[in-house]
């Protein structure tokens, strides 16, 4: 929503507030078969892309986004080799997780190729590795591709997804979680973005014990800053066929061989921690200490 010619506004109806970034101009604005997708330039944040009136990414500050939904679950992985990535259609993610050596294959299944196509022009530098000989883009849906993916096939999965609206909504319940459950091999990991842990605590309570009815004995939920989102504050919720995702190739992650702008060892013990006000009611420590490899 744009209050004048001035501003691009998103409203947050159930927490009462708004977020607003001045714009110099509106780049790009058309209807796809799935959803409304505007590009705008702004004053401070680069560019920014807006998916049906909600802010999607910018130039500025995604790297916080792109960094925490792909290297803790790849660090926590003992060998991810083989990668899908449902949604993520901006490549941001898909770029991050192929710096990581190991990995030998990363599909990643964007049900709206326009989303590339347009982060290829106005976003070229998280379309780097779009290119690379290991990344495979599907433009299908990423509920149906896990339905008929082989068992065992997958060493994690990334649903890197919009909020649960629309063509996303599918991508939050039991069903589609358990077909991950399937798809991931012994040691697999899944991780979805979970929106805000502080105006969306009973989503991710919903999501927790969607991925629990699945199959995933545990869940962890890790958080980090994200200024033009709800709250300036997000989350990614991991979960493992081996029980709670904290082991953590410790060695590997300290001595990473390629360049981050947020994460770190440090960052992804952290963003484990869990705040006082997440603890009510249950019995989760604050401090969850990770099993090296």
């Amino acid at each position: 929503m744009a209050l004048d010619d001035d501003w691009f506004t998103e409203i947050c109806a159930e927490s009462g507030s708004a977020f607003s970034l001045r714009v110099k101009e509106k780049l790009h604005q058309e209807q796809t078969r799935f959803q409304r997708i505007e590009i705008y330039e702004t004053e401070r944040f680069g560019t920014l892309m807006v998916i049906d009136g909600f802010i999607m990414l910018s130039d500025y500050d995604n790297f916080f986004y792109h960094e925490m939904m792909s290297h803790p679950v790849l660090f926590t992985h003992p060998d991810p080799q083989q990668v899908v990535i449902i949604g993520g259609g901006d490549c941001g993610t898909l770029r991050e997780v192929l710096k990581h050596p190991e990995v030998k294959r990363v599909v990643q299944v964007e049900i709206d190729e326009r989303v590339t196509r347009l982060s290829e022009q106005y976003f070229p530098e998280l379309c780097e590795a779009n290119d690379d000989p290991r990344a495979e883009l599907l433009f299908s849906d990423g509920i149906r591709w896990v339905r008929e993916a082989d068992p065992a096939s997958v060493d994690i999965i990334i649903v890197d997804s919009t909020d649960p609206l629309g063509p996303a909504e599918g991508l939050f319940t039991a069903a589609f979680y358990r077909d991950c459950f399937r798809v991931l091999g012994a040691d697999g990991l899944i991780v979805h973005q979970s929106e805000s842990p502080l105006i969306h605590q009973q989503l991710i309570r919903d999501m927790r014990c969607a991925m629990e009815r699945a199959g995933f004995p545990q869940q962890l939920t890790i958080n980090f800053p994200q200024p033009v989102y709800p709250s300036g504050w997000w989350s990614a919720t991991l979960a493992g066929k081996r029980g709670k995702p904290t082991r953590l190739r410790k060695r590997a992650c300290q001595n990473k061989t390629f360049p981050t702008r947020y994460y770190n060892y440090a960052i992804h013990l952290a963003a484990m921690a869990i705040p006082e006000f997440w603890r009510e009611g249950t019995t989760e420590s604050a401090v969850v200490n990770p099993v090296t490899l």
